[in-house]
């Protein structure tokens, strides 16, 4: 069965439907994969709820893993929310930042296990970006070879992609997220108040991955997300409850239906082709990772254009609404062939053969392999000369 076909079986099959309840301000998505079965609930306020934590299995410590900047505005109230149900709370804190992603920071997460002799039942607990939900996502896969994890995303970026479905990863100078496991978290807790928090240019990084959803699996939520930006630049309640909804309902069925990428869920890496190429490039930290996804996407929906799979000017309808939300949509000025070099270390790569996710038609993507000059006509029309690392570039590309 080809992806696309699979696609629409999975649309259609019990077992890959996100069940879902929502109202005016929250919402509850489930998630059900072999790997385990969570929710993940949705609203303001949830994180200091008694209610949010209600239901988890019994366990002496719950061990919160932060970084500086997130724990003094919300680890506190989540320490008195979680201090009820465990004999202890403790917190360990990881340097910010994407470049600490790394095996110093996952070493940092079991000193801290290890020195307060946390047992197999211990519960960890993520507060913060995808930084901290991935390193302890796979501290919690390793330590005794298995703990249980709760995800408390406070990123727009992490409430609708990194957090829901069980990829945890650290990453190697050579590639992102090359180091990893699937790991399942019990629940996951996106607390739409902690988004009030985040600096502009977070706020935008975490819009590619909303965006991503409409060209690889709902056209109609793509419509929906370019008259609804200016609401969700202005972080109304409303819009971002229904954005992080309807993302997290899209990729609760895909992973429902493909836990460990063997096929399907490959489609959610649209854009993380050439994005990971860029962060790669330039050095981790450099451009955010929604940043790079959001160039990334410019470039694989040409790509897709170039292929001939859809016209150009939905090529340029994705520009233009990556461009409104305040992301870059020229790309690093790298030669074609390190372009060409770090792509090929990508996890969809097959016997050094790039495989792009691309859009065989809006709504439904694809993973195919393009010709090496295809790709690099597609970078010299997008390609920003003098473009430096930590400068953005908005070209239009045309």
């Amino acid at each position: 069965m080809s992806l696309i076909a699979s696609h629409h079986a999975a649309q259609g099959s019990p077992a890959s439907v996100a069940a879902s309840t929502s109202s005016a301000t929250e919402a509850t998505v489930r998630v059900a994969t072999p790997g385990g079965t969570y929710e993940i609930l949705i609203g303001s306020g949830r994180l200091a709820r008694a209610d949010t934590w209600a239901g988890l299995p019994p366990a002496a410590d719950a061990v919160i893993v932060s970084n500086p900047v997130v724990w003094p505005l919300f680890g506190p109230a989540l320490a008195a929310a979680l201090a009820p149900r465990y004999r202890r709370v403790t917190f360990v804190l990881l340097p910010d930042g994407e470049e600490h992603k790394d095996a110093a920071a996952l070493q940092r997460i079991y000193d801290h296990l290890l020195g307060h002799g946390c047992d197999r039942k211990t519960q960890l607990v993520a507060l913060g970006g995808g930084v901290v939900g991935d390193v302890t996502g796979f501290a919690a896969a390793t330590y005794m070879r298995g703990v249980p994890f709760i995800q408390v995303p406070t990123t727009l970026l992490a409430q609708v992609d990194s957090s829901v479905g069980g990829k945890t990863a650290i990453n190697h100078p050579l590639g992102k997220n090359m180091i990893g496991a699937f790991h399942q978290p019990l629940r996951v807790v996106c607390d739409l108040d902690t988004l009030n928090s985040l600096p502009a240019r977070e706020l935008a990084a975490g819009l590619a991955e909303v965006i991503k959803y409409g060209p690889i699996h709902d056209d109609a939520f793509l419509g929906w997300i370019e008259r609804n930006l200016p609401a969700l630049l202005a972080r109304e309640p409303a819009a971002l409850l229904q954005a992080v909804r309807r993302s997290c309902e899209i990729k609760a069925a895909v992973v429902g239906a493909d836990e460990r990428e063997s096929g399907l869920r490959a489609v959610l890496n649209f854009g993380h082709t050439f994005g990971h190429a860029i962060e790669a490039g330039l050095g981790f930290g450099t451009w955010l990772h929604g940043e790079a996804v959001g160039c990334g996407m410019v470039l694989a929906a040409r790509l897709s254009a170039e292929l001939g799979l859809v016209p150009h000017a939905y090529a340029e309808r994705l520009l233009e609404l990556i461009g409104r939300a305040g992301l870059p949509t020229g790309a690093p000025d790298m030669p074609a062939e390190r372009w060409l070099q770090l792509m090929r270390l990508d996890k969809k790569a097959e016997a050094g053969e790039i495989r792009f996710v691309v859009i065989e038609q809006p709504g439904q993507a694809g993973v195919r392999p393009a010709p090496d000059e295809v790709v690099r006509a597609v970078l010299d029309r997008h390609r920003v000369p003098g473009l430096r690392p930590g400068l953005l570039g908005h070209a239009q590309g045309a």
